[in-house]
């Protein structure tokens, strides 16, 4: 069975980038464009990897943190956002992601070098 990635994005053009290429790598890709539909996502089957973008409608990425938190869920959470600062960054990590990238300074082909050390 392939590993799964949730990718919990609202922005389609990067969702489906991120989507195709990591494919191509054999894993199964889902994507939900809001917080509240990550948050239903989760529920219904945890991925083995949730690729979190902080700034979405419906429930921000902090909200789907700490819903994952209070759940005791352990897989992997990375961060990808467009927030540089380093009180965001803290942030997420008191609240138990794997990594914090931001968008602009990564490739897609980095991504997968994380996410396949993690897979």
């Amino acid at each position: 069975m392939n590993k799964s990635i949730l990718i919990a994005e609202d922005e389609e053009f990067i969702a489906n980038l991120y989507k195709l290429n990591l494919e191509r790598h054999g894993v199964d890709v889902d994507i939900v464009a809001d917080g509240a539909a990550a948050i239903d996502a989760i529920d219904a089957k945890q991925p083995d990897i949730l690729l979190l973008d902080l700034l979405m409608p419906n429930k921000n990425g902090y909200q789907v943190l700490e819903h994952i938190r209070q759940k005791g869920y352990a897989f992997p959470v990375i961060i990808l956002t467009n927030l540089s600062q380093d009180i965001d960054r803290r942030k997420c990590e008191d609240l138990g992601v794997k990594d914090y990238l931001v968008k602009s300074d990564l490739t897609v082909e980095e991504l997968w070098t994380k996410l396949s050390v993690l897979l």
